[in-house]
């Protein structure tokens, strides 16, 4: 008896699991973190939020709290304050998150059966908020700067919102000195076209630091532009590309960066079709860069991946907004997500269509005589709205299948949250993520 009591009054072991949660910009990695958060303090609270982890635990006992933050030096994911906006009437959208936080969240899960008595299994999860304008700064470690300057301006050649820069690095003779005027000039038309850019809804802008840069004074060798030219110019844009890719590297080998074992990343592929096939193309090129380059941290053979001292052993990559479209097309959409990148092959990794706050329901909708399987939810300042967007492609769309626009999405409100903190958000396939990402150490 008396080591049946000790056995209960252990501290129990906790196990530390760091996820990466990055993507393309304004994909939804804020709702993803809240709805995590909201919904796994509430199974803490015996409510099935989250049914696939339900589940998965078998019947045994779950607690669930924020993690203390203690002498951590990384600032914390505020889900307090991101689940209050969602209880405000009219509930809003929390507001996106714009640098590295940490949510940070401790579950102890009883032991079944005849092991009831042992302490619990204590788990730690990690939840790592990284900007998704930085996640696109990972393909430039593999790169030089004439191959990036190269491929960046032949790309930029497409677009009108380049005019202004291309027509002043092709403006400058070849051997031309390496004036900090002209320097700083072309660094800001360059800016300036990115962020043209990314209003009109394009990804792949890089270095995505000049778009959102880091926390700080920004460092003198940030100032660098596309350049095809030689001499000095060309070698001082060249040395301050270097640093730049020696920077993300020592970022990256940082305690907060180097011990992510587990990725998410999301891309919001719905609102990319909708743009058109310019922006479709552009996410998807994003896409496939990102994966390619997860491909250099390669954790070790034979090693379950909760010992690995590195590398990333688990990757999803999630299409969001799977609300917006019903039920029987969601599989389409992950099918998309699936083909459009070259996954890592020493990962185990999985494509997902998800909805971190499930904000529609399925109906079926009568259009042109014909039922159709559509959703319908709340549109602030219009009520109750029905919405068939269109077919979800199961694959990368051909070039006949732009003669028509893809997709219809309204803007739909979140549901509202109880203000006294005791509720859920509904979520579609959030659980099964989180068992993929888990199921190995649970």
């Amino acid at each position: 008896m008396q080591i049946l009591e000790a056995a209960r009054g252990l501290i129990p072991v906790r196990r530390r699991v760091r996820i990466g949660v990055t993507g393309l910009r304004r994909s939804g990695k804020t709702s993803l973190l809240t709805s995590l958060a909201v919904n796994l303090l509430a199974m803490g609270r015996g409510i099935p939020a989250l049914p696939e982890l339900s589940g998965h635990l078998a019947g045994r006992s779950l607690r669930v709290k924020l993690a203390p933050a203690g002498a951590d030096a990384m600032p914390r994911f505020d889900a307090t304050a991101k689940a209050a906006s969602l209880a405000t009437d009219p509930p809003q959208w929390p507001h996106p998150t714009d640098t590295v936080s940490l949510l940070a969240v401790d579950l102890d899960i009883g032991q079944a059966g005849m092991f009831g008595f042992l302490p619990a299994q204590g788990l730690r999860l990690e939840f790592l908020d990284y900007p998704g304008e930085w996640l696109l700064d990972l393909p430039l470690l593999a790169q030089n700067f004439t191959d990036w300057s190269e491929s960046t301006l032949r790309r930029l050649e497409a677009f009108p919102e380049a005019r202004d820069v291309l027509g002043f690095v092709h403006g400058l003779p070849k051997g031309v000195a390496a004036d900090e005027d002209l320097v700083a000039s072309g660094h800001r038309l360059y800016v300036d076209c990115l962020r043209a850019l990314q209003s009109r809804g394009l990804s792949l802008l890089q270095p995505g630091r000049f778009l959102m840069p880091a926390p700080g004074a920004t460092p003198p060798w940030q100032g660098f532009f596309p350049f095809s030219g030689s001499g000095r110019m060309a070698s001082l844009l060249q040395d301050r590309f270097d640093a730049y890719v020696r920077a993300i590297k020592q970022e990256l080998q940082q305690p907060g960066f180097a011990g992510i074992d587990r990725l998410i990343v999301i891309a919001d592929l719905l609102s990319a079709l909708h743009a058109g096939r310019v922006a479709f193309d552009d996410a998807a090129q994003a896409l496939a860069l990102v994966a390619a380059a997860l491909g250099q941290r390669r954790p070790l053979p034979l090693l379950p991946s909760w010992l690995q001292p590195w590398g990333i052993g688990r990757i999803a990559f999630v299409a969001t907004k799977a609300d917006h479209v019903a039920s029987r097309q969601r599989a389409n959409l992950a099918s998309l997500m699936s083909k459009l990148i070259e996954a890592p092959d020493h990962a185990d990794w999985r494509a997902f269509a998800l909805a971190s706050i499930n904000c529609t329901e399925d109906f079926v909708w009568t259009l042109d005589g014909r039922p159709v399987s559509a959703v319908r939810g709340h549109v602030a300042g219009q009520g109750v709205v029905r919405s068939y967007p269109g077919e979800v492609p199961n694959q990368r769309p051909d070039l006949a299948d732009w003669s028509h626009a893809f997709l219809s999405l309204p803007n739909f409100s979140p549901k509202r949250l109880d203000p006294g903190g005791r509720g859920t958000i509904p979520q579609i396939e959030l659980d099964r993520l989180l068992v993929f990402l888990l199921e190995d150490m649970l």
